[in-house]
Order: structure tokens, then sequence, then C-alpha cells
């Protein structure tokens, strides 16, 4: 018998913003998506499980995979595609083919939110050394997500980018916990979180008490 499979959490972006694709496809290693597109994502324990899963959503549906990642606890994937329908009964097999259902997955525990107004032009630089997006400016107003299980972070920001003009400067997905950085003007980024708030906050899933 295969070994039972945790659900960290499974998502699907229902419309990729042009910042968030191509963030996503500067930093990933499979086939790339474009703005308008549809995605599933899935996160789980153990992590090279994904390796089947992801045959099973190539096999059946006509989508296209962006993410195949085994990390030292967890596994991520991520299948993408301009046909919705197409994306989500790819999720729909992936998840048939692991046993478990989406509501699953671990609700994200939010483990720093923050907002730094009118960062100085200094930081600004360093943050820049290391981005993985946009260019922060000095006097940006910053602000940064740490979240765990790290899937939700591709949530946050494709919802903060729906919902406001900002910059997207970080986003860090795989691992133990999930990054997110943004920049812009005291009023898109509070527009910003807002969104994100609010979409973390609706996700469905067990009590999640931190990372194990």
């Amino acid at each position: 018998m295969p070994p039972a499979i945790e659900l960290r959490g499974a998502l699907v972006i229902d419309e990729m913003q042009p910042q968030f694709a191509a963030v996503i496809a500067a930093n990933g290693d499979g086939f790339f998506p474009v703005s308008g597109e549809s995605a599933f994502w899935l996160e789980v324990r153990p992590g090279i499980v994904v390796n089947r899963l992801l045959d099973v959503a190539l096999k059946g549906c006509d989508v296209k995979p962006g993410a195949l990642i085994t990390e030292r606890s967890y596994g991520t994937l991520e299948v993408h595609g301009p046909d919705q329908g197409q994306v989500r009964e790819a999720g729909r097999r992936i998840l048939a083919a692991a046993g478990v259902r989406a509501e699953d997955g671990l609700k994200p525990n939010v483990m720093n939110d923050e907002i730094i107004r009118a960062i100085d032009d200094h930081q600004a630089m360093m943050i820049n050394k290391s981005r993985a997006g946009m260019l922060v400016l000095g006097r940006d107003t910053l602000y940064t997500l740490e979240v765990n299980p790290a899937i939700w972070v591709l949530l946050a920001a494709n919802e903060a980018e729906k919902a406001s003009p900002i910059r997207l400067v970080g986003l860090g997905n795989n691992g133990a916990v999930g990054r997110l950085r943004l920049a812009g003007s005291d009023a898109a980024i509070e527009a910003a979180v807002e969104a994100v708030q609010r979409a973390l906050a609706g996700i469905p899933g067990r009590d999640n008490q931190g990372i194990d």
C-alpha cells in the first residue's frame, strides 16, 4: 500500500494577473504561464508523490506543467492552461488520485503581516538585490507577508494584484513558509492588504497551529 498523503493545500488560480504570471514564469523550471491563464497548485507530504500526481493530470487533461518541486519535507506541483475547465478537471483528478479533498488542507497560518511606510533608499536597494519581480524604490510603502503552508502565498499575491496597482517585488512559495513582498503607494498597499486578508480568511481547512 502506498503511504497516506497529507494535503497541505490545493489552490485554483482562476485568472493569473500579469505580474504574477511573469514572476512565476521567470522563476519556474517548467512550461511558463501567461497572463489570463488558470492554474492549479498542490502542496503535499510526502513530497515525492507529486511525480505520480502530475502524471495523472498530464495524461488526462489538456494542461501544461509549470512546477514539480520536492523539498525536504513537502512536494509542490502546478499545472496551467487557457481553459479553466481543463485546469479544474486536472485538479479534481489530482486530488482524487491523492485520496484527499481540497478542504483537507491546512488553513493559512499568517506568521507575519506588516506594512513599512516610506522605506529608506538604501534598504530599497538591498531588497532589489534579491528580488523575484519588480523593483522597489526609496520612499515606497512595503508590505511583507509570511504564511504557512507556503502555497497560500500564491493566492495572496494574485488577489493583491487584482485589487490594486501594486508592484510584486518578492514571491517565495516553496518550503516551510511562503513569503511575499509588495511595494507601492500607501493607498495601493492598503487596498492590496485588505484583499490579501480577505482571501486568506476565506480558505477552509484543518486548524493550523504553525510549522510542523
